[in-house]
């Protein structure tokens, strides 16, 4: 999606209204149309301290109307080809069980319901995801300080069952991913923490889009993280010469 597109609760709000309008149009009222809002978008709708995502995933279902009504949506709105789209299905954070636990968010125009990934699930998942250059960790500490705030803690032992019930066990995560979740947990001040993470994903960020810059479409999905740790390296010997 183009970097100068973001999504605000309300803005995400207004685009998944003006969709369930266009839908119900063309579609009629007859078969009703779902959307699960998975990763930033999901983040963006449940919790207050990310205020935008540039990204709009989820899972779809819905009649052969609903691809044309997100083409016709997007048109009028002026957002980009594929603002709404499934993509997140090919990388490793997608399990086929998310939407048996997925949580009821909103219905527009009786005929679109909207539902999202809640709290311990969106932290499993980012903890598959792990992405140094995006909000994955940040996200991560974000979701688990608001609840607090909330007086409605998400403990380890919740977060254990997310995983296992998207991915069977830890030893299908990352190998940093449970060493991860403990040393959050028992965090005291996930404010800092928070920002700590934020500046490092910024940073891991800039030294991506430079790269990309100098060698144009050689990242991918698999080469990603080795191509960071070395940037990073390099960066860091050169910082000490």
């Amino acid at each position: 999606m183009s970097v100068n597109t973001v999504f605000t609760k309300e803005s995400l709000d207004g685009c998944l209204r003006a969709l369930a309008k266009e839908f119900r149009k063309r579609n009629g009222k007859a078969m009703p149309a779902e959307i699960i809002l998975i990763g930033g978008a999901a983040v963006v709708a449940n919790y207050g301290f990310r205020d935008m995502t540039y990204d709009v995933d989820a899972l779809i279902q819905g009649s052969s109307a609903m691809k044309e009504a997100i083409n016709y949506v997007g048109d009028q709105m002026g957002l980009p080809n594929g603002w709404l789209n499934s993509d997140f299905t090919r990388t490793k954070s997608y399990s086929s069980k998310l939407s048996a636990y997925s949580a009821y968010y909103k219905t527009f125009s009786n005929i679109l319901t909207v539902r999202t990934i809640s709290g311990e699930y969106l932290v499993a998942m980012k903890l598959m995801s792990g992405r140094q250059y995006k909000n994955d960790i940040s996200d991560i500490v974000g979701i688990l300080r608001e609840q607090r705030e909330r007086g409605k803690p998400i403990s380890f032992e919740q977060i254990n069952l997310a995983v296992c019930n998207l991915y069977g066990d830890w030893q299908n995560m990352p190998k940093t991913a449970k060493p991860l979740i403990e040393n959050i947990l028992s965090n005291d001040n996930l404010e800092r923490l928070y920002q700590m993470y934020r500046a490092e994903e910024k940073a891991s960020k800039e030294i991506l889009v430079e790269f990309e810059k100098d060698y144009p479409g050689q990242e991918n999905e698999d080469n990603i993280e080795d191509i960071l740790k070395n940037l990073k390296a390099r960066k860091s010997k050169s910082s000490k010469t």
